[in-house]
């Protein structure tokens, strides 16, 4: 009786003990079910099932995950609806005397089953798929055709949806459901609320969407072309309606590949029938040409839901042949790099091979509103509202709009002529003008174009005798203004293959003078607005700021739109691309600390001080010596030695890197700068990029978890794997625990440059850093823009625009 005594009371013991220490199974059995503190695991070791309690609640679930990758991800729960009680330790999933797999609390009573009867065993598949097998082996029930919120590459094919969790906490139905629409080609959807869409792809071609921008790694919302089986990758639905694809390829740790939701253009129908989005212009919406809006009074409060209407209606005279751009016949308005829109009807005739046999289609069906050739399926037509267009700016299809002879083309010649005449007579005052002008400004030396500080579309249109002038006004001793044609020559016709990269603003191309020597042009946007202050911004401060940890400014060009700034070229590229090929933590500490100077000189040491406001990786530049240069100069912003802080109704920047007064209020300050540095430090200790790193297990991001790690005495956790123990843990504590002091909150609590230099240079401490509040609940950023309509009383900033680069 004593030994029998010992025992239960071990056994009991043993029951209470985390499912790490309990016994692994392989499957289940009449005879053999599956308790708490044992866990179901594939023949591989590649997946694992048993009992959890999301982040300790009073529940308790049967889930699926990931066996080898922390933090855990729960692909699947099986009673998401019904939950077991979380102090309840008598449970078991087993299979019953109906045969039947169910799920029973303590008392014997059953919480969930699958519903079926005559089975033998459950086991669980290498590919994540929960199986119930009959005395044949005959699979009578899958997991994999029963999903909660998760998309595994071997349920890709079937005809299945997935549903959200409510909270981040709690598995329970969701408000969200993604699943694939019954249409050819088939679309992927999110819907609210059971049926109202809320995001959508675009159609399939076989091998992506054609609505969907690619992801960092995989060929972004699919699961084709993965290389082996190393790589673990799911999709799966938020409980904010965002589909997220992950990967991890080290087996550890969780990364953000895509993610369907970049910007407000995401929204479905976000501009209502007839509407195009934009993304990066403001207001995003806008009504194709050829219509208006349908409310004026909406549009103004920026209501766009009720979306467009046509100006003139169409003629809709039947015509097959060649003559459908004459007078009287409607005809198409091509429509570049767009999502095209719901609701298309596949043409698969055998005969539409060809863009134009689509189109002699839809202007012989009167319905016929638009139409696109996409290569990879055909003619797609459309004859309903066109609803939820987006565009891109790569990528996309081109649509082809059907309007009104009258919006394509001149009605009548005397108009012709009268508009010809008018146009005359006005070129004719523009160029007395323009004479009477230049002779102006022969006779006085500094008058030349101060439309520098005019918020007009005229700062398109500075010509390169204007330059000069302007240049001639200010201080650019070592300033050179070359010749377009040159560097259009020493691009190659700013041919692709030269391209460097893509900045906030514009495209960026190496490049090569007659004298060898190698250069990086910026070739800024001549529609962007941002564009041209960018440029200003750029020629004011860069030629006159000389630092060897700032990139250097070797001249500009200007002809007609074309707006060029010619830099150093620097072989090593970003910082961005260094921090996943090098594994040498010299290298990395030399550019923090360049890094560093550079900000320093800029906040303390230059003629004038200057606040950065966008320092991130991709704006840190490395030479032949990988030493970091600071680049991109568009968004900095100068101030008085006496000022301190500076407020700004628009608010402009990356998302991940903004300090919480800056995003939220619109206030920066040097603090501001010191915030995106400690961001940035914190990234090449780690090679993890603050906006997609998401700690699961603990609902933490990425600055919240390294200061977790900090706060436990385990910060060397952090370091990236690659660098093994080739480190200084000297140097590797001082600078994660410089990354924190900056990441503060309050800007107050940050250090200035000149302290961070001193305890970088230094074994001298600072104080402990505070734990960042504000990063741990904003744990996910959308690295797309984000618009706001909001008024801060605090700073009396009203917000409307964050721009996200």
């Amino acid at each position: 009786m004593q030994l029998g005594g010992v025992t239960l009371f071990f056994l009991f013991i043993f029951s209470l003990l985390p499912s790490q220490y309990g016994a692994e199974v392989y499957n289940i059995t009449p005879s053999r079910p599956l308790a708490e503190g044992q866990t179901l695991v594939s023949p591989g070791l590649r997946f694992e099932l048993g009992f959890f309690n999301p982040n300790s609640s009073a529940n308790k679930y049967v889930g699926l995950w990931h066996k080898s990758i922390y933090p855990r991800k729960y692909v699947w729960v099986a009673n998401r609806d019904n939950p077991l009680a979380a102090r309840d330790t008598f449970v078991s999933l087993r299979i019953g005397s109906s045969g039947s797999l169910e799920l029973v609390d303590g008392k014997q009573i059953s919480v969930w089953s699958a519903n079926i009867s005559n089975c033998s065993s459950a086991v669980l598949l290498d590919n994540g798929n929960f199986v119930v097998k009959d005395d044949m082996g005959a699979h009578m029930w899958e997991s994999s055709n029963n999903p909660s919120d998760s998309l595994l590459p071997s349920m890709v094919g079937k005809q299945i949806f997935l549903t959200s969790w409510r909270s981040d906490n709690d598995p329970s139905t969701g408000i969200f459901k993604a699943g694939y629409s019954a249409e050819l080609p088939s679309q992927s959807f999110i819907w609210i609320n059971g049926s109202i869409p809320y995001w959508r792809s675009g159609p399939w071609d076989q091998s992506k969407y054609i609505g969907v921008t690619p992801g960092t790694r995989y060929n972004s919302y699919s699961f084709n072309k993965i290389p082996g089986d190393k790589i673990f990758i799911y999709i799966d639905i938020s409980s904010e309606g965002v589909l997220r694809k992950m990967f991890s390829e080290s087996g550890k740790n969780w990364y953000l590949d895509w993610e369907s939701w970049k910007s407000p253009c995401d929204n479905y129908g976000a501009c209502g029938p007839f509407g195009v989005c934009t993304a990066s212009d403001s207001p995003i919406c806008k009504c194709l040409k050829g219509f208006i809006p349908k409310s004026n009074e909406e549009w103004s409060k920026r209501n766009w839901s009720g979306g467009c209407v046509r100006r003139t209606n169409l003629s809709c005279e039947t015509n097959t042949n060649d003559s459908v751009s004459s007078k009287g016949k409607d005809g198409f308005l091509k429509l570049e790099r767009v999502k095209v829109p719901d609701f298309h009807e596949y043409l698969n005739s055998v005969s539409l091979d060809k863009l134009e046999d689509c189109k002699i289609q839809c202007l012989s069906n009167c319905s016929c509103l638009a139409y696109a050739y996409v290569d990879t399926i055909g003619c797609l037509v459309w004859s309903k509202d066109l609803i939820d267009m987006q565009k891109f700016p790569s990528l996309g299809e081109d649509l082809y709009i059907r309007l009104a002879p009258s919006e394509l083309y001149e009605e009548k010649p005397i108009k012709l002529i009268a508009s010809l005449t008018a146009i005359g007579f006005m070129s004719i005052l523009i160029a007395i003008v323009f004479s009477l002008h230049r002779w102006r400004a022969n006779q006085k030396r500094h008058v030349g174009l101060t439309a520098w500080r005019l918020e007009t579309t005229s700062m398109i249109k500075i010509q390169r005798d204007g330059l000069r002038e302007y240049m001639g006004q200010h201080d650019f001793p070592k300033l050179k203004i070359y010749d377009f044609d040159s560097i259009s020559i020493a691009t190659d016709n700013f041919n692709i293959t030269n391209k460097l990269g893509q900045g906030g603003f514009g495209p960026v191309y190496k490049g090569m003078l007659p004298e060898g020597k190698e250069i990086a042009v910026k070739r800024l946007s001549s529609s962007s607005r941002q564009g041209v202050e960018e440029f200003k911004n750029e020629m004011l401060l860069i030629s006159n700021l000389q630092h060897k940890n700032l990139v250097r400014m070797m001249g500009c060009c200007v002809k007609e739109n074309e707006k060029l700034l010619i830099y150093e070229f620097m072989p090593n590229k970003s910082l961005d691309t260094f921090l996943y090929e090098s594994n040498a933590w010299a290298s990395r500490f030399n550019i923090i600390q360049g890094v560093a100077r550079g900000l320093l000189y800029l906040h303390q040491d230059s003629y004038v001080k200057v606040i950065r406001r966008d320092l991130k990786v991709s704006n840190i530049l490395l030479d032949e010596r990988l030493n970091p240069k600071i680049s991109d100069f568009g968004l900095a912003c100068m101030v008085e030695e006496t000022q301190g802080l500076e407020n700004t109704q628009k608010v402009v920047g990356t998302c991940g890197y903004m300090s919480p007064e800056y995003a939220m209020g619109g206030i920066f300050s040097e603090k501001s700068d010191v915030y995106s540095f400690g961001v940035l430090v914190l990234e090449i200790i780690s090679s993890k990029k603050n906006t997609s790193f998401y700690f699961y297990d603990q609902q933490l991001g990425f600055l919240a978890y390294a200061w977790k790690l900090w706060n436990e005495g385990r910060a060397l956790e952090f370091v990236d794997e690659v660098l093994g123990d080739s480190y200084s843990s000297s140097e590797v504590m001082r600078c994660v625990h410089v990354g924190l002091l900056c990441v503060q909150d309050n800007a107050a609590d940050r250090p200035t440059m000149t302290d961070v230099a001193s305890i970088l240079s230094s074994e001298k401490d600072g104080p402990h850093p505070k734990r960042p509040v504000f990063t741990i609940q904003n744990s996910v950023y959308h690295p797309g823009p984000y618009y706001e309509n909001t008024n801060s009383s605090k700073n009396e900033a009203s917000i409307t625009i964050i721009e996200g680069r």
